[in-house]
């Protein structure tokens, strides 16, 4: 008999050896070996749960066993808890395996085909998925006792580093200072005492060369994290925290906190100190560069230093709006340096550029004659059209003469010429509708107000709208001609196209205009 091995092991840790793959496959192939089975196939499955029969190995294995002339008529096994440990999964799978003439065995729980064996099969894989099921709370209860305990779950926090403890026979983990990187969780907490917001702190420590412990520029979201984690006081938190209607941090059962559980890097008065003043800062009512929506340009706007955009952000007064490199707001000038350009200023030119360069007679013109052109060719089209129909149609007609000829000289009985005449009659009636439709279509062109004066009517509605439209209009006609706007002090390049006249000509691309900044007055104090 031809047998595949199937091995798997779970990611939780098994505490048995003989559970691990090469014990599993060595056991395997000697129990082969003893009974005169050939292996054609290992199947190997590695930290993959048998809760899910989702596992890459075992679906190969599935779909050999699915092969009209299957390779292999029997999958040995270590236990059943090895090929599932979901009771339905289990029944799918060995009912579809038994029915291709396939069966599972079980090197350590033999059972056989008979009303007793499978009743004893059924309770072993009952018996498995009961375990499988109560694995995940005991892991669960078994990481709340750890915390209780005092013992480090998941991630060691920046500034910490692990602490190996031995706990009878157990190796647990505990946080200690990471000298290295303590001091800079030390600074960010000291400057938070200074008043500095967060993004105040990012910019400083990018501009002195500190990097976070992975390396990279500190970003906003990074340092409100060391700012909001309470494990600088030296105090364990597990669990989820609830939140009070009012949105702030509240307590509940499910959280444990042991304070004074490891060396704290600030003092708890400083930690709620800072609490209160990054309170403070966030119930403001305008943050000094909050996003606005109503921005013409947004998202077209490209920062010419670092390539990120350049997004709407306001002053702190609120009263005056720029476009301002997002890299600059998140990460600060050290990482760019661009600063913020005025948004009417901007605006205004490019909506100005925009008129004279694309809303211009010369490309009116272009855009009628391709219109014309089209017209022209459609027409031309539809006469060649026109003649084949009439073709078709006159041949179609002399057919049906002859036949009813045919009829009243009595030579053929009307029940022989009755579908074939209705046959021709509907083809003759297909081809007049379509004759009909292309008619209709070429009068509808020639009725058409369609003339240049129209069309520079048409030009002047689209520039009122970028005026005084509203200003999803306006952003929709500006997304129709530009592509980009470059902010490269001291110039502006736009990067615009005619949708029509690009489809004019395979090739045609974007074209390009280099704008002076200093033109526009207060522009003029963004060069660096």
């Amino acid at each position: 008999m031809n047998v595949v091995l199937y091995a798997r092991v779970s990611s939780e840790k098994q505490a048995e050896n003989d559970l691990s793959i090469a014990s599993q496959l060595k056991a395997l192939r000697n129990y082969a070996g003893k009974n005169g089975w050939t292996i054609y196939k290992e199947f190997v499955d590695e930290a993959e749960s048998a809760r899910s029969a989702n596992r890459p190995a075992f679906q190969e294995m599935i779909a050999y066993a699915k092969k009209k002339t299957k390779p292999f008529d029997g999958i040995l096994i270590w236990k059943h808890s090895r090929f599932a440990r979901n009771r339905e999964d289990a029944i799918i799978y060995k009912s579809l395996l038994r029915k291709l003439g396939v069966s599972v065995i079980s090197m350590n729980e033999p059972v056989d085909d008979s009303p007793a064996g499978k009743l004893l099969e059924g309770i072993i894989e009952v018996i498995d998925e009961f375990y499988s099921l109560n694995l995940a709370e005991d892991t669960v209860r078994g990481l709340r006792e750890n915390a209780t305990r005092g013992f480090q779950n998941g991630s060691i926090p920046a500034g910490y580093k692990a602490k190996n403890v031995m706990d009878g026979t157990n190796e647990r983990t505990k946080l200690e200072p990471d000298g290295n990187f303590a001091p800079v969780i030390e600074r960010i907490f000291a400057l938070a005492l200074k008043n500095m917001g967060i993004k105040q702190i990012a910019n400083t420590l990018n501009g002195e060369g500190v990097t976070t412990r992975s390396g990279k520029p500190w970003a906003n979201s990074t340092v409100k994290y060391v700012l909001k984690n309470e494990a600088y006081t030296g105090t364990l938190v597990y669990g989820k925290m609830s939140k009070h209607k009012n949105g702030h941090n509240g307590t509940n059962n499910n959280v444990i906190r042991i304070e004074n559980n490891h060396p704290a890097l600030v003092k708890k008065r400083t930690f709620d100190l800072v609490q209160r003043l990054m309170s403070k800062r966030s119930s403001a009512v305008i943050h000094p560069w909050s996003v606005a929506s109503d921005y013409l340009l947004s998202g077209l706007v490209i920062c010419g230093k670092c390539g990120a955009k350049m997004i709407g952000a306001s002053a702190k007064s609120g009263e005056h709006h720029y476009y301002a490199c997002s890299s600059y707001l998140k990460k600060g000038k050290h990482i760019c340096d661009m600063k913020a350009v005025n948004r009417k200023e901007l605006e205004i030119l490019v909506v100005d550029r925009l008129k004279t360069l694309v809303l211009t007679e010369k490309n009116m013109m272009e855009i009628f004659d391709l219109v014309l052109d089209q017209i022209n060719n459609n027409k031309a089209r539809h006469g060649i059209e026109l003649k084949n129909i009439e073709d078709q149609l006159a041949g179609l007609r002399e057919r049906l003469g002859k036949l009813y000829n045919s009829l009243e000289t009595g030579k053929i009985e009307l029940d022989h010429l009755a579908p074939r005449i209705k046959e021709l009659k509907t083809q003759i009636d297909v081809l007049e509708a379509k004759r009909n439709e292309i008619t209709g279509e070429d009068q509808s062109t020639a009725r058409l107000p369609f003339n240049l004066k129209a069309l520079y009517e048409f030009a002047k509605d689209l520039i009122e709208i970028l005026k005084d439209g509203t200003i999803m209009e306006q952003k929709a006609i500006l997304r129709s001609f530009v592509k980009q706007i470059i902010i490269s002090p001291p110039d502006v390049t736009l990067e615009y196209t005619v949708p029509l006249l690009e489809e004019k000509e395979i090739g045609r691309t974007t074209e390009t205009a280099v704008l002076p900044m200093l033109q526009i007055g207060s522009l003029a104090r963004t060069r660096t």
